[in-house]
């Protein structure tokens, strides 16, 4: 048995788990669900897209078109959760998560544990550190004899991708400017290519992730709740299986194929052929950084950890329940991107360009970084794909740098640093982890909330400072 920290009373707990818990109740009692949070979201927009003289027709054919337009990134998204499920629900990832939980010695070491691993693997790809971060918390919940509050722990699962996600290689944006036949050709004209030395290897870039890394950690540990506070999976009238994954048994002989683990093999066979030539052909950190990439490594994970196709079939069933917010949600967020982008007024002006205008009057060489900080910032909240943001933000923004003089690369990484702030409390990327961990946005935003607040200040504030470390260069276009 491990040693368990004493009981004490909620009288001992820090300051900020004191804050932490505030928070909580506030959003627990006060928070809607996540889908009524898209839904108000896009009415703002859309009220705002009519405030800056679109007309209904306007708003109403872009909020329609633009429904639609994440819907392969919606599947996407379904099947990053049935992949991580299938795979966490066979023994052998069982065992290896239970052996993984009962490392930590204490409640708030066990939630310091699952912030520094999702971190820590949200470097290598954001979907990695959130989706093993959350078994992670499962399987602390399952079989570790520490009373860990689930909340808490679910809340550091999700830090990877509410702090330093985008300062590693899977940042959408760093990837895109180092890969100029992946770039819009007038982006391409404006910044030519920036490689990864001059974005998330930087060593401001370094230091940065270290610094934010360390803050994170340190606040999850300061905001895990007394005993008195703490509130289990059970507590929460949350089922966490306890066993260890069975196989079903055949019961007559028209199942002999659904038993056989050699159709699992041969499809996975044929996938891990295709995975040998993706990584081939784009190298390592392209490949995966791609979530097409992500998702087949693990549904061939998981044919192959599940062996026999009942095994896998049952175990997909099983995580169906687990996709609903993803279904209905993420095309209302595609609606507001587009009303954020195609509703326009009489002289063909968006809301994205009256925002971008707005922010670019303040803008200066000394400002820069803190004005496009906030902006991305704001903006990532509303259309909440760091990707296809940075494509809309992207030439102006750069532009901006090349006026200004300011290092373009830094620029990528003012945007990477800032965009991953609102993750903290935006449900949209929550989503897949709440059906994993059977929670609702409201239970984690009490403790990602109290991140937000602080790390707001010290990142824009770091990436002035960093900035200012650093000359330009005039960009380097291709041959």
């Amino acid at each position: 048995m491990h040693a368990i920290e004493p009981l004490v009373s909620a009288s001992t707990s820090s300051s900020l788990a004191r804050i932490a818990q505030r928070c909580c109740r506030w959003s627990e009692r006060w928070l809607p669900d996540s889908y009524a949070i898209a839904v108000v979201c896009v009415i703002v927009v859309a009220l705002g897209a009519l405030f800056n003289g679109a007309s209904v027709s306007s708003v109403a054919i872009s909020f329609g078109d633009g429904f639609w337009t994440l819907i392969p990134f919606t599947m996407q998204m379904m099947l990053m959760i049935v992949g991580s499920y299938v795979t966490a629900d066979s023994p052998p990832v069982a065992k290896l998560t239970r052996a993984l939980a009962a490392l930590p010695r204490s409640p708030r070491s066990a939630v310091l544990w699952v912030a520094m691993f999702s971190m820590m693997l949200s470097l290598l790809h954001w979907g990695l550190g959130m989706i093993l971060g959350s078994l992670l918390v499962r399987a602390l919940a399952a079989c570790s004899d520490l009373r860990v509050d689930y909340r808490a722990a679910g809340a550091a699962a999700y830090l990877g991708m509410g702090s330093i996600w985008a300062m590693g290689l899977s940042s959408s944006a760093a990837q895109l400017m180092a890969n100029p036949a992946s770039m819009p050709p007038a982006l391409l004209a404006i910044t030519g290519v920036i490689p990864f030395s001059e974005t998330i290897f930087l060593w401001q870039s370094l230091v940065l992730t270290a610094l934010l890394m360390a803050i994170t950690g340190w606040i999850a540990w300061r905001t895990a709740p007394a005993a008195a506070d703490v509130r289990t999976a059970t507590d929460l009238g949350i089922a966490i299986e306890t066993s260890l994954p069975t196989s079903p048994q055949r019961t007559r002989p028209g199942e002999w194929l659904e038993f056989n683990p050699l159709l699992n093999l041969l499809i996975a066979a044929l996938g891990l052929g295709w995975l040998a030539h993706e990584f081939a052909s784009k190298g390592l950190t392209n490949a995966i950084a791609n979530l097409n990439t992500y998702n087949f490594i693990f549904l061939i994970l998981g044919l192959l950890l599940q062996w026999r196709p009942r095994n896998f079939l049952d175990a997909v069933a099983r995580s169906v329940p687990s996709l609903a917010g993803v279904l209905i949600q993420y095309p209302l967020y595609a609606g507001i991107a587009s009303l954020l982008t195609h509703a326009v007024n009489a002289d063909g002006v968006t809301l994205t360009a009256v925002l971008s205008h707005a922010f670019a009057q303040f803008t200066n060489s000394h400002t820069f970084a803190v004005v496009i900080g906030i902006y991305s910032a704001v903006l990532g909240y509303l259309i909440p794909s760091a990707g296809g943001k940075w494509v809309i933000e992207a030439p102006y923004v750069m532009q901006a740098a090349n006026d200004l003089h300011y290092h373009l690369g830094w620029a990528v990484q003012v945007y990477n640093a800032a965009e991953a702030l609102p993750n903290l409390i935006n449900p949209f990327w929550m989503l897949p982890m709440l059906g994993i961990l059977k929670l609702q946005a409201r239970d984690l935003i009490g403790y990602t909330f109290v991140q937000f607040i602080v790390h707001v200040p010290i990142v824009l504030l770091l990436l002035w400072l960093f900035g200012t470390t650093l000359s330009y260069h005039a960009p380097i276009t291709p041959t």
